[in-house]
């Protein structure tokens, strides 16, 4: 046992002067001026990149007939979200039949595109984002990273859709389907 102690001491303590060496060596090598090769090709590739502009968006095609449909059939204004967050949608002033979208600070040019289930897409002019208008609710997604931006965004007309299928759906109807008089 004593031993395989002292073996183990023995090697844990050439471990130690190896370290010890290692890190010792780069000051010896300090005293060369000539810079690594790794160094000096990064510094290189640095040096002639020129730096990066932001991208604006792209130019934006006349709309379409069915474009400027859907985008009547947007809801335009402030949408109250989850934790206290909020989401403005207003018309694009430059391009007719395109839609602003607001959330934070950032302003996201839509392009309005009505989906065969009746659900309003805003799909983002840059591919980034995009905004999903169904009855009772909004919400604004990151395309890129696959999530969701902010959810339960409603309008005042998907609020007053929701009381009125609330009320509706408050009314007694008998199994025959009908209404008793009076309500």
């Amino acid at each position: 046992m004593k031993t395989s102690f002292a073996l183990s001491s023995t090697v844990a303590a050439a471990l130690l002067l190896a370290a010890g060496l290692a890190c010792a060596e780069p000051s010896v090598q300090g005293n060369n001026t000539k810079p690594a090769p790794a160094k000096a090709a990064t510094a290189k590739s640095t040096a002639k990149k020129a730096p990066a502009k932001p991208a604006g968006p792209p130019p934006l095609a006349e709309a379409s007939p069915e474009q400027l449909a859907a985008a009547e059939q947007a809801y335009m204004g402030h949408y109250d979200c989850e934790f206290k967050q909020s989401v403005d949608i207003q018309p694009n002033a430059k391009h007719p039949g395109y839609i602003d979208v607001s959330f934070l600070k950032q302003v996201f040019t839509m392009k309005p595109v009505l989906s065969s289930t009746g659900a309003l897409r805003l799909e983002d002019v840059t591919g980034r984002t995009l905004m999903v208008q169904i009855a009772n609710k909004s919400m604004l997604l990151d395309v890129n990273a696959g999530r969701r931006l902010v959810d339960e965004c409603i309008h005042p007309t998907q609020r007053a859709a929701i009381e009125a299928a609330r009320s509706a759906s408050a009314v007694p109807v008998s199994s025959l389907g009908i209404t008793p008089a009076g309500h």
